[in-house]
């Protein structure tokens, strides 16, 4: 019987933050604490001033060779997709934004995606998906099953590879891992090599950690989550249901994926049982855990950011390697008895994925 302890509880004490960290924390606090909530300015009046740089967040920055177009899967089944593309791509990161189901959109965060495109030489296809409240459940979902089904069938041909990873922020995460899901259960396609899903919600009935979190406005609080789920499952009585609330699937089958979290985020649950669950559903993961961050740390600049965002963009590009060894290994007859050992890693900092 193992004894091994994937958690780190060092990682969680209030003497591993950093002072960098703290006065990080507090320059968002005293930002974030005039900011008007959203549902009280409307959804629709923040998306626009988000777009115009009014209020605490800089315009965004669009990459010039970005390519917003309409992509279809199927007859009557169509989304916009972002996508910026090197000349060669090794792979395909397939991202869903966050905002929980709310705010967000596929060209507003060019500049990560450039960065995601330089340290891995992947092709990033970011999905313009529907938002609530306009568009409650399930139609954020069904759009980002679509640009997978998409992908799926047309990357070799748009990209030259069909080296297919997933992933996203917040929201995108949990809607990653549910077109995950929903790719297994309803095509049986289980084409996606990997899945970086940073800080996401998997429980939608709410987490210990997010119920308790209070009030801070480190970000995300408690009441922000329930009025996300207000706008986005207004009509959904049963919010474990597998297809809202990934962490209650059936989880085999998963590909690999790289964790990642903040201790002083209202989601910290919701990572630390999804990784136990993907692991113990005889997946490969790593979970990555950075002492004080915040609910959206990785889009913000700090050193916490940039460690992060390293190991994120490590585990994308370990992923040509993995996928390399994977067909040399295929073209060679081999005889192996028993079944290989997954070794899931639970680690704090920027080292990269280690397949």
């Amino acid at each position: 019987m193992s004894t091994a302890n994937p958690f780190d509880r060092a990682l969680f004490a209030d003497a591993a933050i950093a002072p960098e960290t703290r006065a990080f924390n507090a320059q968002v606090l005293s930002i974030l604490q005039t900011v008007p909530d959203w549902w009280v300015t409307g959804a629709a009046k923040v998306r626009e001033a988000r777009r115009l740089g009014v209020g605490p967040f800089p315009p965004p920055v669009m990459s010039p060779r970005a390519e917003t177009r309409v992509v279809d899967a199927a007859p009557g089944r169509s989304v916009a997709v972002r996508t910026i593309a090197p000349p060669t791509p090794a792979g395909v990161y397939l991202h869903i934004h966050g905002g929980g189901f709310v705010l967000g959109a596929c060209d507003l965060q060019d500049q990560m995606l450039e960065r995601i495109v330089a340290a891995t030489g992947f092709a990033c296809v970011s999905v313009e998906y529907r938002l609530a409240p306009e568009h409650p459940f399930p139609a954020g979902p069904d759009d980002c099953e679509t640009a997978a089904l998409w992908l799926a069938a047309h990357a070799r041909a748009e990209f030259g590879t069909s080296l297919l990873t997933i992933g996203g922020e917040s929201a995108g995460a949990t809607l990653a891992a549910a077109t995950l899901l929903r790719l297994r259960d309803r095509h049986q396609f289980r084409g996606f090599s990997g899945a970086n899903l940073v800080y996401g919600s998997y429980d939608l009935s709410m987490t210990p950690s997010a119920r308790q979190f209070g009030d801070e406005r480190y970000v995300l609080r408690t009441i922000d989550i329930v009025k996300f789920m207000e706008a986005y499952l207004p009509t959904v009585d049963d919010r474990r249901s597998p297809d809202v609330s990934p962490l209650f699937a059936d989880l085999r089958g998963m590909p690999p994926a790289l964790f990642t979290i903040g201790t002083r985020d209202a989601l910290l649950d919701d990572t630390l049982f999804m990784y136990a669950r993907w692991v113990a559903a005889g997946n490969r993961a790593e979970l990555a855990i950075y002492p004080g961050a915040v609910h959206g740390f990785t889009l913000l600049p700090s050193t916490l950011a940039t460690a992060a965002n390293a190991r994120c963009d490590a585990f994308l590009a370990a992923l040509v390697e993995g996928a390399a060894q994977d067909e040399a290994s295929s073209l060679k007859p081999q005889a192996t008895s028993g079944a290989a050992s997954l070794k899931p890693q639970a680690t704090s900092g920027a080292a990269g994925y280690k397949p």
